[in-house]
């Protein structure tokens, strides 16, 4: 990948916008077989302590950039805004080169109440917008409320999960919610639905009897969004769980002439998300899918008999977790809003 790059200190919104449209301009005047992407700008917020580190978390997403990502980074202290733009593309001979474009803004807290008048100049019109602020500012949110379609998010970063769920759901009336910590639900809720797609594994579900999901401390929100999945697309009524101890919560769900029993886990674990997941059928039926190398390990015990697997390729770690969360920024995944309802219904 190469780049063209500018940059200038105590700059302004339109200006940064000029360098781009040369930025561009000079390109193709070099090699016509380039043009710009135009699916989808990504705006990041970020303190500028941490810049780096989300810089690199971008860098990893792999084909799924956003054609123009703008990160503002916000220091204490500042009063002035110094930009880094670039446009980046592949050399390759007899082929066209999709240009990729990248903004880096420096700005001071004062700027976030009015961080729509500098992004506005700098994003691509006519195009879906994404909003991700993985440090909170909440004034940059309010402040860019009108021009977002898209707000990413990671339920897992805040302390208190029940807050966090909230938020989302909050957000989720204004603007398309991509979740971070539903995303990494994602490999479970697959292997879990096709687990059950044979019609005689479908009539089991009705006698499904409980639930335990493993996950990482810090990472209750996801496995409370699993609880939420089932919940929701199986029509069980949640109920408020509560505290069993210091590494686990449980409850149950109401489904028809009985209840689910829900049992939240703690595990310790280098990624995460979840580390396992088991569903018992009664005395019929009991899966478990936990995490590890290479993949999920599934155990099965079935009229008598168990057996044991492999299943490959689940995990996409965090750098995969994160250009999933900017490709669903074009899809639309209604299932998303109903788990968080129930989730918020579960939390203790």
């Amino acid at each position: 990948m190469s780049e063209d790059v500018w940059s200038a200190s105590d700059t302004t919104p339109d200006a940064i916008e000029a360098a781009l449209r040369e930025l561009l301009r000079q390109r193709h005047a070099v090699d016509e077989a380039t043009a710009p992407a135009r699916v989808l700008n990504l705006i990041v917020v970020v303190d500028r302590s941490w810049k780096g580190e989300i810089a690199n978390r971008l860098e990893r997403v792999g084909r799924y950039h956003a054609s123009r990502t703008v990160l503002c980074a916000v220091e204490e202290g500042r009063d002035t805004i110094d930009a880094v733009a670039a446009v980046g593309y592949d050399k390759t001979e007899g082929s066209i080169s999709v240009i990729r474009e990248q903004v880096e803004i420096d700005m001071g807290p004062e700027h976030l109440a009015a961080l729509d008048t500098i992004v506005d100049p700098v994003i691509v019109s006519e195009l879906q917008t994404m909003l991700w602020c993985p440090h909170g500012h909440q004034e940059a949110v309010e402040a860019l409320s009108g021009m977002i379609d898209v707000m990413l998010l990671d339920s897992d970063d805040p302390d208190d999960v029940v807050d966090s769920l909230g938020d989302a759901a909050e957000l989720l009336r204004s603007a398309y919610v991509v979740d971070l910590a539903w995303l990494r639900t994602t490999p479970w809720r697959e292997r879990l639905a096709s687990s059950f797609d044979p019609p005689d594994r479908l009539a089991a579900l009705a006698h499904l009897s409980a639930v335990h999901i493993r996950h990482r401390p810090g990472s209750s929100a996801s496995a409370l969004l699993l609880a939420g999945w089932l919940s929701s697309r199986l029509g069980w009524q949640p109920t408020t769980l509560s505290t069993n101890g210091q590494d686990a919560i449980h409850g149950v769900a109401h489904a028809g002439d009985h209840d689910v029993e829900i049992v939240l886990e703690l595990r310790d674990q280098a990624a995460a998300g979840l580390a396992g997941v088991t569903v018992d059928c009664g005395t019929e039926l009991s899966l478990s899918l936990d995490r590890a190398q290479g993949g999920l390990r599934a155990r099965e015990r079935s009229g008598g008999t168990e057996r044991s697997w492999q299943v490959l390729g689940a995990s996409r770690g965090e750098g995969g977790i994160l250009g999933e969360g900017v490709r669903q920024a074009m899809l639309r995944d209604p299932t998303y809003g109903p788990a968080l309802a129930a989730a918020q219904e579960f939390c203790p």
